[in-house]
Order: structure tokens, then C-alpha cells, then sequence
């Protein structure tokens, strides 16, 4: 029978044909795929003919196409609907993807062929993206080791390989720990929480086939628990079950394959001839070097830690009030914040949730797309990944743009987090080729037939991951390696964190935050209450936030550390973080960091890229319209269009015309002077 992966997709929007797609495909798929493209790279290799840029960099990018599509298909499916098969095969696969990965940048002639058109690029007739492609192409064979000789070389791929199998490993690991753990909940204990916090529960048990209620290690549900649950023993258990996943030993411990991922990561960096593995990893950043991240991080971390301290004063006295000894702990945080927000600002969590449905908030992104760059949605009915998932065709005044996936609650299956993806980019090299974009968050399911219902935060991070989802949509170049979000780790982020911007709009909120119940907008005086607390308990998140970026930095910046859980403790030490706050991702457990190199000493890309985004949004607040259209169109043209095309200073410059400074960060999260 024809495999479903490897043959022609005829389907609507060229989508995966998921339905005839079996896990059994992948093996035979990915093993005819790697062969095709190992032929195909050596015959750009092997190529008699002087190299031209359309015989070699051309040649490239259309190289592995086949094996583009199924490994797009494999980590949709692994990341979303893992099975024990499906693990298995990634963890049989990564390494051979890495294997063929060197053997591409390690391949002599491959190379010399692109240093010929390096050395002539000033004499060919070459288009600016042409010349960014030829630039990008060059420095990641370089990078990779494409100038190593004998052992080195060798040991460089072994090294490649290894990475690849620990970073699958870690966040097996990981989801397991969060799929193996669950806490019952009695009736009086569910009877404590809110009515969505019971439903949520509720659900989380029917979905892990449980007699009832139960906690689970899922951010939307734990959280919540952790704010409301007057039960502090109960907050304590769950508290400590969500901080040591990857280090509670046995199988599923990740703590030995962050040693060895942090020794082969510098033995790598010293290879290529860097001081350290953040020297090598910033090289090809905005920041540049170590000491420019350190500086931004500590700049905030004064103010923030400062912040943090007084309000850990006012919560540790609420503690005492309620008859408890002793100092303020981490599991007491998010609960005596909550009771202290609802005093200080009249803001119950549970009062507003019910005007962050889902299904409006999806709308409030659509709709602030549309009046910002002209955007329609249209759901189309398709056969998706997962039968929760759902689908729109993004259009611009009838012509279609992007198919956009939604994939927004949580399951047993999929990895904790939100990201976006592509299961196809855009380019041009190949004809008109139109970008399948997905969003895939873990919001807590609601009861068969009730609306779900957001947090804030949750609303923010819909908001932030459909703006990574504009970057790929409005994504206009020729060339896949330069599309959509394929830009420096620290210039990513921008596009997404400026979109939480819109939520905070007052008009947004205005229309799209209505009640679940009543249909009735949220009551002014409610929404002003709101957007006045936007900076509430701003030092708790700033603290939890840049104590992790740290821990990353300097577990990279220097030799590997003997004991990385005890440099982890050093580290937190000497920044006198504060005892009830820990870090937002301990070691064992910074999927960022290590499953996989995608935030490895680049962790802090998310406050860098703030920088830029509240002083972007602010070019918006100088005309006097959130929605300002000139400004909308230098935006989309400067830097959601462009991809990385050309250097990202340069791009925010054309946009903002300066680089901004931390004074607008500092001001966004209340923590200016």
C-alpha cells in the first residue's frame, strides 16, 4: 500500500492528510525520505558545473522537501498526541536526523562549493535576500564544523548526535513525570475552589480515566489550585510535585542528562573555537556576548528582587493572621496574592474569569488582526491532528493567506507549554507557497457543552502565541531558511510579546470580554480595575523569570559546572533570591534550556525582546490610535513580512527608527524608579 506520507497530499490547503496517516508510516517514511535527500545532496555535491547560486544554495533549500513533510507531521503529532510509539521512534529518530544534519555540513565539497560563491558574492548578480541567504547559508555550515578536520570533525558529529538523543530524552522525561502524577480531590476539598477551578478538575480526571476530580501537574490547573485552595497542605503536595519533575529519580530523573548535555555543549563551543558554549550560542544574536545579557538581566533584577522582597513582607503577615508560623513558602504565594488583589484592587479571579471565554478571546485576536493588517478568519471543517483542534482560512481582501490551527486544550498526551509551529512555511522558490500555521497551548478542557474559560495570563499567552502566528502568516520572501519566525533567537520574540499589547486595548476588552453567562460585557468599572492592576505582583514575575534566565546564562558562560543542581543553588544564592519564589523552571525540568538547543543561554531572549516590544507598541500610543494603520503597515513591512531577511537591529530601526533602552520595560511592569 502507498504510504500516506510520501505520496501526493491532495487535499485542501495541501494539510497533512491526518486520517490516512498511521504511526506505522513514519519509520519506513523517514528512512525513504533521508535516502532521497542523502541523494540529492550529493548530487549538488558532486555537480560538475561550476557552483551558481541557483545550482547550489537554490539546490539546497529544495533539497529535502519529502523529509520536511513527514518530520513536520512527527513532531506535530509527538509534541500534541504522544503514544509509547511515537516516543520510541523519536527517540530512534533525533539522532538520525542530527547524523544527517552533519553530513550535509560536514560534506567538503558541499562546502567548497559554497565558500566559491561566498568568495565571487560581489560579482554575482545577487538580490539583497540572496545575499542574506548565501551570508546565512555559509555561517551555519561554518558553525556547524564545516571548516573541522580528523578527529575533531568526527567528534563534533558524535557530539551533534548525543545532544540530540538527551534533549529527546529530557522532555520524555518530563512529560511523563507531569502524565504519572495526579492528586484526587475530596469533596470538600473541590468544594473550597471556584466553580471553573471544580470543572477543570472535574475534566482533568474524565480525561486521565480517574473516579473523580483531580489535580494535575498542568499549568492551567495547578496554578489555579495553587491560587485558590485554602488547603496548604494540599497547595504544599502539589507545589512539590509541579517543581521536581525531572528529579525525583528512577527512570524519568533528568538531572544526569543535564551534566552531560552541558559538558558536550561546551566540549562543542571549545571546538569551534569559542570561549564558552553562550559565547558561541550569542555570537549570532542581538545581544552578542554574555556580559550584554547579564547587564540587561541585572538592570531588571535590582528593582524587581526589590519589589518582590516588600511584597513578600505584606503576604507573610497575611499568613500569620490566618494562625500559620513560620516564614512565607512558595506553595503560600499565589494564594495569599490572590486574597491580597481582591483587597487591594477589588479583583477576584474568580469574578473575571468568566469574561475570558475561549471562544472570544480567539475572536479578539481575529479581530484585532483584521483592523491592524486586513486579516479575515473563516473556520473551515477539516480532519485535524486531534479532534479538538480546529481550523480557519486567513484571508486579505479575498485572497487566501495562511491556514491557521488552533490546538487549546490540555491533555495527558501533550507536552506542557504553548508554542506556534508551521507544518508548512512560506517561500517562493517553488511557487506561491502558503504557510500552515498552529497554535498549541494547554488551557484546562471544560464539561461537554460549557464555554472555556481563560485567566488573564491565559488570554495574554492566546494573544502572544497568535502573534508568533502573524509572523509566519504575513511572512512575504522568497527563501524558507530566511521565513516567518526564522530570525535570531532574541529578535523572536518581538512580534509575539508586542500582540499582548492589543489584549490591554480597552476597546478589545470592551467587546470581546463578555460574560459566559449573561452575554453582558464586562462592567467598566471591572475593566478599568483590571488594566489598573496590569503591574500586580509584577515583582513575583519578574524575579521567577530572570532567576531561570541566570541560572542559564551561567550554566553556559564559564566551564561546565561538576554539579549543576548545586551550581543551580550558588547561583540562586548569590543573587539573594527570595526564599518564597522559586525559580519559573528548575533544572530538571527548563525544557527551554534542554530539550534542545532552541533557548540554551537564550533563555533571556524573552525580556530582550520586551525591550523592543514596549517601546514598539508605544510608536503606536505616540499617534494616538492602538490600530494606527501607517504604523500597522511599517510594521508588517519592517518586520512581520520580512522574516530574517536582513539584520534585526536593522529592521527594528527601519521600523522604530532607534533602538530602545530598558526604561520602557522597567515602566511597562511598574518597576521604574
Amino acid at each position: 500500500m502507498t504510504n500516506a506520507l510520501l505520496a501526493p497530499w491532495d487535499t485542501p490547503f495541501g494539510l497533512p492528510p491526518f486520517a490516512a496517516i498511521a504511526e506505522t508510516d513514519f519509520s519506513s517514511a523517514f528512512d525513504t525520505a533521508l535516502d532521497s535527500a542523502r541523494a540529492t545532496i550529493g548530487a549538488i555535491a558532486d555537480n560538475p558545473d561550476a557552483p551558481s547560486f541557483e545550482n547550489t544554495i537554490d539546490a539546497l533549500e529544495l533539497a529535502d522537501h519529502d523529509l520536511s513533510r513527514v518530520a513536520s507531521v512527527f513532531f506535530t503529532l509527538v509534541s500534541t498526541d504522544a503514544t509509547p510509539a511515537l516516543e520510541a521512534l523519536q527517540r530512534d529518530i533525533s539522532p538520525k536526523l542530527a547524523e544527517y544534519g552533519s553530513e550535509i555540513t560536514m560534506n567538503a565539497a558541499l562546502f567548497q562549493r559554497i565558500e566559491t560563491l561566498w568568495s565571487a558574492r560581489n560579482t554575482l548578480d545577487l538580490t539583497d535576500e540572496q545575499h542574506r541567504v548565501l551570508m546565512l547559508t555559509r555561517r551555519g555550515f561554518v558553525r556547524a564544523g564545516a571548516r573541522l578536520e580528523g578527529s575533531d570533525r568526527d567528534r563534533l558529529k558524535d557530539i551533534v548526535q548525543r545532544l540530540a538523543t538527551l534533549g529527546t530524552e529530557f522532555a520524555q522525561n518530563m512529560l511523563h513525570d507531569e502524565r504519572d502524577w495526579s492528586m484526587p480531590l475530596a469533596a470538600d476539598d473541590l468544594a473550597d475552589l471556584p466553580a471553573f477551578l471544580q470543572d477543570a478538575a472535574k475534566s482533568a480526571g474524565k480525561d486521565r480515566d480517574e473516579t473523580g476530580p483531580v489535580v494535575t501537574l498542568s499549568r492551567s490547573l495547578i496554578a489555579p489550585f495553587l491560587q485558590f485552595s485554602p488547603n496548604r497542605s494540599l497547595r504544599e503536595k502539589a507545589w512539590t510535585a509541579w517543581t521536581s519533575r525531572g528529579e525525583n529519580g528512577g527512570a524519568t530523573d533528568n538531572r544526569a542528562i543535564v551534566k552531560e548535555t552541558l559538558d558536550l555543549r561546551a566540549e562543542r563551543a571549545r571546538l569551534l573555537g569559542f570561549d564558552s558554549f553562550a559565547d558561541f550560542r550569542l555570537d549570532v544574536e542581538m545581544a552578542k556576548t554574555p556580559a550584554n545579557v547579564r547587564d540587561l538581566l541585572m538592570r531588571v533584577w535590582k528593582p524587581a528582587r526589590a519589589a518582590a522582597l516588600a511584597d513578600a513582607e505584606v503576604l507573610q503577615a497575611m499568613l500569620h493572621a490566618d494562625g500559620h508560623k513560620g516564614q512565607l513558602e512558595p506553595w503560600d504565594w499565589r494564594y495569599y496574592s490572590e486574597k491580597r488583589r481582591i483587597a487591594e484592587h477589588d479583583l477576584d479571579e474568580a469574578e473575571l474569569k468568566p469574561y475570558f471565554q475561549l471562544d472570544r478571546m480567539i475572536d479578539a485576536a481575529f479581530a484585532c488582526a483584521n483592523r491592524l493588517f486586513g486579516l479575515d478568519a473563516k473556520p473551515v471543517d477539516m480532519t485535524l491532528h486531534n479532534p479538538d483542534a480546529r481550523a480557519w482560512e486567513i484571508t486579505r481582501n479575498g485572497e487566501h493567506i495562511a491556514l491557521f490551527i488552533g490546538d487549546y486544550f490540555a491533555r495527558s498526551s501533550k507536552r506542557s507549554g504553548a508554542w506556534c509551529s508551521a507544518l508548512r512555511q512560506q517561500s517562493k522558490l517553488a511557487g506561491n507557497i502558503r504557510p500552515i500555521v498552529m497554535n498549541t497551548c494547554n488551557f484546562a478542557k471544560p464539561p461537554e457543552g460549557a464555554p472555556a474559560l481563560l485567566s488573564y495570563d491565559d488570554a495574554r499567552t492566546l494573544f502572544h502565541e497568535f502573534g508568533h502566528a502573524l509572523h509566519q502568516m504575513l511572512s512575504d520572501v522568497t527563501y524558507e531558511r530566511i521565513s516567518g519566525t526564522s530570525v535570531a533567537r532574541d529578535f523572536v520574540e518581538l512580534p509575539s510579546q508586542l500582540y499582548e499589547h492589543w489584549l490591554d486595548v480597552p476597546d478589545v476588552l470592551g467587546e470581546f470580554a463578555t460574560h459566559a453567562d449573561t452575554g453582558q460585557p464586562m462592567p467598566k468599572a471591572l475593566l478599568d480595575r483590571l488594566l489598573a492592576a496590569s503591574t500586580y505582583d509584577m515583582g513575583f514575575q519578574t524575579v521567577e523569570y530572570v532567576a531561570s534566565a541566570l541560572v542559564d546564562l551561567d550554566f553556559h558562560e564559564g566551564p561546565a559546572p561538576a554539579d549543576p543542581m548545586q551550581r543551580q543553588a550558588e547561583i540562586l544564592d548569590d543573587i539573594g533570591l527570595p526564599h518564597a519564589i522559586p525559580m519559573r523552571h528548575a533544572t530538571p525540568h527548563f525544557a527551554h534550556a534542554f530539550a534542545g538547543d532552541g533557548y540554551s543561554s537564550a533563555y533571556y531572549s524573552y525580556m530582550w525582546s520586551e525591550v523592543m516590544d514596549a517601546d514598539a507598541f508605544q510608536a503606536f500610543e505616540e499617534t494616538g490610535d492602538p490600530f494606527d494603520p501607517a504604523t500597522a503597515k511599517r510594521l508588517e513591512d519592517h518586520i512581520l513580512s520580512v522574516g530574517g531577511a536582513r539584520d534585526p537591529a536593522e529592521l527594528f530601526m527601519a521600523f522604530r527608527g532607534a533602538m530602545p533602552d530598558p526604561t520602557a520595560l522597567l515602566k511597562g511592569r511598574g518597576l521604574a524608579a
